[in-house]
């Protein structure tokens, strides 16, 4: 059985979760209050730079050349186009580049980056996969859920939905669930242990990220 099949119990809980939180559903009916989405469009362009991070952490680990070229793909992309689609899509909810680069990260964003990037310095390069996995997992299924619930009548929602549930996301997530079955195909269960309690922390974050962004989270002792 592929590694990603014993994983589907436990996404789907965690998609559940995700899916049925008053931010998500609320953006998926287009019944979304416009400010916690303007502060998630602020607090993702702050995790973009250090997923980017990620991806080349990515290709310095890659086990071979194919990989290894994958990853430094998805980091150029991340860093030059990515982001500046990010900025004009911030630009429609009038959150101006300037504001996106003064955004200082929130607990969450914080934790949930260094988790991140701890993960892909310090540990294997299949530890690495297994972290990124619920990121791209997770969005392309909320998408693709919502976007079968019907086309919200806000656009800038519609347009979250469209990127994430399209096929270009779609084939960026089907390689990354081929990628963690590769690296997890020749793992003893001890490995495969570790793997599964580093994608499920990633996703109880995915989790948290929607909520800070719901509760506009700040830190509690301002200086």
């Amino acid at each position: 059985m592929p590694f990603t099949d014993t994983l589907e119990s436990t996404a789907e809980e965690l998609w559940d979760s995700i899916v049925d939180h008053p931010m998500v559903s609320g953006l998926g009916a287009g019944t979304l209050n416009e400010s916690p989405f303007r502060y998630w469009v602020r607090q993702d362009y702050v995790y973009l730079v250090e997923y980017g991070r990620v991806f080349a952490l990515g290709a310095a680990k890659a086990p071979d050349l194919r990989k290894l070229e994958t990853f430094a793909e998805l980091l150029e992309s991340t860093v030059n186009t990515e982001m500046d689609l990010h900025r004009s899509y911030a630009a429609e909810f009038g959150i101006s580049e300037e504001e996106l680069e003064a955004t200082d990260p929130s607990p969450t964003t914080r934790a949930y980056t260094d988790f991140l990037v701890r993960t892909a310095a310090l540990g294997t390069f299949g530890d690495l996969v297994a972290a990124l996995l619920p990121c791209m997992w997770g969005f392309n299924e909320t998408a693709k859920r919502l976007d079968a619930r019907g086309r919200p009548d806000h656009e800038g929602y519609a347009a979250w939905i469209d990127m994430y549930a399209g096929e270009e996301f779609t084939e960026l997530t089907e390689w990354c669930l081929d990628l963690m079955d590769e690296v997890a195909a020749g793992a003893d269960e001890a490995t495969k242990a570790r793997y599964r309690d580093i994608f499920v922390t990633s996703g109880r974050y995915e989790y948290r990220f929607w909520d800070a962004a719901w509760r506009e989270e700040e830190w509690e002792v301002a200086v």
